[in-house]
């Protein structure tokens, strides 16, 4: 199977920033598929949510392999994702659908795979009670369970972190992530505190550490700023797909030519 590249995108849920998804007010009208030419249209919608559900619907199309829709200050905030929205956008949107924020038990799980989703990130709620991660497993099957991990060096150690990255456990993000693996994880999307946002490549080095680990597909997030920081990455052996929002939603690239340039460069790649 091919290498994969996913599109995240990671919701304040701040009214005046510039997100994925529209924040704060709910849709009365979704996109509508123009038969004839192939396109969309929006009625009655505001013109903040038009533009943000159009760039969610425009994944399908851009080439982006799957979504991954991140409510990262859910868990800081200590209340529940919302799905409005993202019941909407999984109505439009036809590639796998990975979501996160606020999944503190089997009840959120639930919640959000009757929304549409296809896969259930955790990270938060699984540090406070880990028994969460094989009893999602045992219920829906590993296939469902992602676990999402944000990790940074402190003192020379990989530490896990908690709600959104604010806060250190003291947990060793090596040990966590094998203990998760071991306990029904099917699927970790590891974000490097360091690296993201810098723009100057994934942390490869935190990504060897943890494929040494574990034998399930592995997400690299954080530090994607050019196309051949893509092609290092899937020159590591055990990264399954890469993770990237800000270089694709503020069009510095473009999904179809990371693509090609990964394909013409020895990677195999879904075009």
């Amino acid at each position: 199977m091919g290498k994969r590249i996913k599109l995240t995108g990671t919701e304040r849920f701040l009214l005046g920033l510039t997100a994925l998804f529209a924040a704060a007010m709910l849709l009365t009208w979704l996109l509508t598929p123009h038969a004839s030419r192939g396109d969309y249209t929006i009625e009655a919608v505001p013109p903040a949510e038009k533009a943000e559900t159009l760039r969610a619907v425009n994944i399908n199309t851009a080439g982006a392999d799957e979504l991954v829709f991140y409510d990262i200050t859910a868990s800081f905030e200590g209340r529940a994702l919302f799905t409005d929205i993202l019941t909407r956008v999984a109505g439009e949107i036809f590639i796998p659908l990975t979501v996160g924020g606020g999944i503190n038990t089997l009840e959120d799980f639930d919640r959000v795979l009757k929304c549409g989703a296809d896969k259930v990130s955790v990270n938060s709620g699984a540090l406070k009670d880990p028994g969460l991660i094989p009893a999602a497993a045992q219920r829906y099957g590993d296939q469902c369970v992602v676990l999402s991990a944000d990790v940074k060096r402190v003192n020379g150690q990989f530490r896990v972190f908690a709600k959104g990255g604010r806060e250190d456990t003291g947990r060793d993000a090596l040990d966590w992530i094998r203990w998760c693996v071991d306990h029904g994880a099917g699927e970790i999307c590891l974000n490097s505190i360091d690296t993201d946002g810098v723009r100057n490549g994934f942390d490869l080095e935190m990504l060897d550490a943890v494929a040494a680990r574990v034998n399930i597909p592995i997400i690299a997030s954080g530090g994607a700023g050019k196309k051949e920081d893509f092609l290092e990455l899937f020159h590591h052996k055990g990264i399954d797909a890469g993770l990237a929002a800000g270089i694709f939603h503020q069009k510095l690239l473009g999904i179809r030519e990371l693509k090609e340039y990964l394909n013409a460069s020895g990677v195999e790649m879904r075009l």
